[in-house]
């Protein structure tokens, strides 16, 4: 099991790192303190679980779960916190537990156990996109597409490994998975859990900042409220 693990203290970490290495097929992928790290973490590392304290600077973990929801399939989302009273929302949002600390052994192993179960049943629903690499036909998870941007005849599929051609339209794209993609461009659109900020360059472009990828896509004049709207709200 790939797990992240996310607090804002170092020796929270560093105990959770311990912990993990007496659980029987757990790895720790990467260890981070921020809301904006965990989306990085999640785009390079591609976790099964997520170890995710509520506390976070800027946004807390309760934000970051509601986000990281909307991937597919998401990690599982293992609360560990001090703070019992926001246990009814970490399970409105699906979390597959909830920890409080001090987290004891028998309890992460078996929150892990209950995690694991969860992420193989929804990884049977991964959806994906179908195109063509060097004359044969390939199949990409749509949780490891950075953008897909178009051309006069193709949608060229950036992913974490490489690049991809489709023969289907942005539209179709979109239409297919609803909800899943948010358009910068009338020629671009990128999935919504890449989309960390923006970033203003000279004349005023404003381009697109990616989870896992040095790509930055300009958003036009037309997309830019939305994206906005996105990035504040979700």
């Amino acid at each position: 099991m790939r797990i992240l693990i996310a607090d804002d203290e170092p020796l929270a970490r560093t105990r959770m790192e311990a912990l993990l290495r007496d659980c029987p097929g757990a790895q720790a992928v990467a260890s981070v303190g921020s809301a904006r790290a965990v989306l990085e973490a999640l785009a390079e590392h591609k976790p099964e679980i997520l170890l995710l304290d509520i506390e976070l600077p800027g946004v807390d973990g309760l934000a970051v779960a509601e986000r990281i929801a909307r991937m597919q399939p998401p990690p599982q989302v293992i609360f560990c916190t001090a703070y019992p009273q926001h246990a009814l929302r970490a399970y409105e949002l699906k979390a597959a537990d909830y920890l409080l600390k001090p987290v004891r052994l028998e309890r992460l192993r078996e929150a892990l156990e209950r995690a694991r179960k969860l992420h193989a049943e929804s990884a049977l629903q991964r959806p994906h996109l179908s195109g063509l690499v060097r004359g044969m036909r390939q199949r990409v998870p749509l949780d490891e597409v950075i953008a897909l941007i178009a051309d006069e005849k193709y949608v060229t599929v950036h992913h974490s490994s490489g690049t991809l051609l489709i023969e289907d339209s942005l539209r179709a794209v979109e239409l297919t998975h609803p909800g899943r993609l948010l358009r910068l461009h009338r020629n671009c659109l990128v999935p919504c859990e890449r989309l960390l900020g923006l970033a203003t360059l000279a004349q005023g472009r404003v381009v697109a900042q990616l989870a896992g990828s040095s790509l930055q896509p300009e958003i036009s004049r037309r997309c830019l409220p939305g994206v906005r709207e996105w990035l504040r709200h979700g």
